[in-house]
């Protein structure tokens, strides 16, 4: 969903990933005060290994440069 935000605004965009413990798929974390809410959603099974071992950086694409 963020990269497809991204995409349609032509924008680069981030997202925060909390480990919450404890805590399943459905759950809702309360961080508190201003920070709110949010939901625990799946994280895919699949490793990243691959695509680490490729090493080097990845480049912004040429629309981030517009921000």
């Amino acid at each position: 969903d963020e990269a497809a935000i991204g995409m349609v605004n032509s924008k680069t965009t981030a997202v925060r990933i909390i480990p919450a413990p404890g805590k399943v798929v459905g759950d809702t974390v309360e961080f508190g005060g201003l920070l709110g809410s949010a939901p625990v959603m799946p994280v895919h099974p699949q490793s990243a290994e691959a695509f680490v071992a490729r090493g080097g950086r990845i480049p912004a694409p040429m629309q981030s440069l517009k921000n």
